[in-house]
């Protein structure tokens, strides 16, 4: 992505997290942009002082790069691990948006081979999955396995070891992440 492209992207979360988190009226955005209207999937993460306030995906998109920025922009105000102590408006100058543009995920039969910083892993076994984001790991500094294992126990509920288990779906995935700060 050039950095106009980020950059606009950025500014659609921002005016859309200000929006919602006033209660106003969220305005729909259209681009001619061909990489807007691709169908990707993406996050968008809010962070107040390097807390974390809202982060928001979907890995399947449904509809073109800049409405899904859009709906995750939205969504991430309700983020349901905030409920009991939301953004609010007094808030919004200290929030710092990244978005996260996904690849499609790809299924692996070697959880191992994820290379940590670079891929994100999106785990799935019956009803419960989770996930982390590529970023994840270098905030972290964990290994492979705690990667895995956190993901596991910590995102889906699972044992920390369910990603060895054949019937677990593992997947890996890489995302090109920007946000306000790249550009401040």
């Amino acid at each position: 992505m050039t950095e106009v492209q980020k950059r606009s992207l950025l500014q659609v979360a921002r005016k859309v997290i200000e929006a919602a988190v006033r209660g106003l009226p969220v305005k729909e955005y259209e681009s001619q942009d061909p990489l807007f209207n691709e169908k990707r999937g993406c996050f968008v993460t809010m962070h107040n002082h390097g807390q974390l306030r809202g982060c928001i995906g979907q890995f399947e998109p449904n509809q073109p790069l800049l409405q899904m920025v859009r709906q995750m922009a939205v969504a991430a105000t309700g983020d349901s691990r905030f409920r009991m102590n939301p953004v609010t408006p007094n808030e919004l100058d200290q929030i710092d948006i990244e978005i996260s543009v996904l690849s499609p995920l790809a299924e692996t039969s070697d959880p191992l081979s994820l290379e940590l910083g670079r891929h994100g892993i999106y785990i799935r076994k019956g009803y419960a999955a989770g996930c982390f984001l590529p970023q994840v790991a270098t905030e972290t500094g964990w290994s492979k396995e705690q990667f895995l294992s956190q993901c596991c126990a910590g995102k889906a509920g699972m044992a920390p070891d369910a990603w060895k288990d054949p019937e677990t779906q593992v997947y890996l995935f890489t995302a090109e992440v920007f946000g306000e700060k790249d550009f401040a």
